[in-house]
């Protein structure tokens, strides 16, 4: 723990790896739920709870079911994870040293994590400029540039960024009546508009195979949002108290993300779209309507980039910690936004979302093992001044993680099966490690 006392430059934060003290520790539960809340609303959350019905054939209900139980075991153990944060006021990758040995935290998993957070806010930053020029050319645009429009929207989310933890709560915080305003105009519009299926969704047709198709989607809902174990605690160092920050991120988390799955599933489900920002405004001939669900959309993709920013570029210092946050953070930025102008980010998702997936999956669960259940969910003073180099327990469980990840079939769910398979053999070695010394 390094406890440096810092002033802000120009208002910008400048706490890195260092302890924020307890003194600026302020912002409550509410502000955390806000937050997060903002951050589960875009159109990247309602890509698996929409897939559960037009690719799993699964009835809303089951649809709906199996996503927020996946959800909810995910989004608890990311509270659990926040706590470091909440408790001493350093971000997520300086304190994960302390659980992999700090070699293999700053050159392993803090690599991992800022190539996940980099792909994520191109991806969404992608996705964003696509339906941004789509909507405009309703209002007679037509030749605005895809690298421009890319660029803008990300150099005002790194701007942002840059600026700090303060600045994202604040953003968060102008955004939420806007988010809420274009949920609530969908919904109407859902519910006052003729809500036949457009093209047709395939329906289980047993109940095993419902089942079945039920955990898989639930697994892969779980598998989508642990992940974010490695990076909580950046969220939570301005905490008032370990139960603001867990709570406001659980149930800010796990609410926003509910209300999304909804429409995610209503959109497939009675419109056979998965996009329900685009299901929406074909239901209105109103220039009002459609303005305010262009602007909730592209407010949604900007919350979560934010989010995507932030901890990036906190991994990124964990590697490189002469660069200071702010400087990370327009590194991160420059990379982001260089990526954001390539179309063809996208194009091989699969691949990419596979081989980044092989790699976090088995990091997050020696994480969650490690801290749950031998830190006893308290990462201590003691834990800091005697990180290792390399945990070779966790190298070996993450190695037998990664391969289960690739022998498994992929219609079975490989990402959970590698998690829990590898909690399981970490805890196993570190218990005979431990009855041997």
């Amino acid at each position: 723990m390094i406890p440096i006392d810092k002033k802000p430059l120009y208002g910008l934060e400048r706490f890195g790896l260092e302890a924020v003290p307890a003194e600026l520790r302020k912002t409550g539960w509410i502000e955390y739920f806000i937050i997060q809340f903002a951050f589960s609303f875009n159109a990247g959350n309602v890509l698996l709870p929409a897939l559960a019905v037009m690719e799993g054939g699964l009835s809303f209900s089951q649809a709906f079911f199996s996503c927020i139980a996946g959800a909810f075991l995910a989004f608890l153990l990311v509270s659990f994870l926040s706590l470091p944060g909440s408790v001493s006021g350093l971000p997520a990758q300086y304190a994960i040293r302390s659980i992999l040995g700090s070699r293999l935290g700053q050159y392993a998993a803090s690599p991992v994590r800022s190539l996940i957070s980099l792909y994520w806010f191109s991806v969404q930053t992608i996705g964003g400029t696509w339906m941004l020029i789509e909507s405009l050319k309703r209002f007679g645009v037509q030749s605005l540039s895809f690298p421009l429009a890319a660029a803008g929207l990300g150099a005002i989310m790194i701007g942002i960024t840059i600026v700090g933890f303060h600045a994202v709560k604040k953003a968060t915080a102008y955004f939420l009546p806007f988010l809420l305003a274009g949920e609530g105009i969908i919904i109407y519009l859902y519910f006052t508009t003729n809500t036949r299926v457009t093209a047709s969704v395939s329906t289980q047709s047993a109940d095993s195979a419902g089942s079945l198709t039920m955990l898989l989607f639930a697994s892969l809902v779980f598998v989508q949002y642990v992940a974010g174990v490695s990076a909580s605690a950046d969220m939570t160092r301005y905490a008032r108290s370990p139960l603001h920050g867990f709570w406001g991120m659980f149930a800010g988390n796990f609410i926003g993300f509910s209300m999304t799955a909804f429409l995610g599933i209503f959109s497939a489900s009675y419109f056979a779209e998965m996009n329900p920002f685009l299901s929406a405004s074909r239901l209105t001939e109103s220039s009002l309507l459609f303005s305010i669900i262009l602007a909730a959309s592209i407010l949604s993709l900007i919350s979560i980039n934010l989010s995507n920013a932030y901890t990036g570029s906190f991994s990124l210092l964990n590697i490189f910690p002469s660069l200071g946050r702010i400087k990370s953070a327009v590194l991160f930025g420059t990379a982001g936004i260089i990526l954001s102008t390539m179309p063809a980010v996208v194009t091989e998702a699969k691949s990419w979302i596979s081989i980044l997936g092989s790699l976090s999956i088995p990091l997050s669960a020696v994480i969650v093992s490690d801290f749950l259940m031998v830190k006893k969910g308290t990462i201590s003073d003691k834990d800091l001044l005697q990180m290792g180099s390399v945990n070779r327990q966790a190298v070996f469980s993450m190695a037998a993680g990664i391969l289960i990840y690739w022998l498994v079939p992929s219609g079975t769910g490989p990402g959970f099966i590698s998690f829990i398979a590898t909690c399981v053999l970490y805890i196993l070695i570190i218990r005979k490690k431990a009855g041997t010394d």
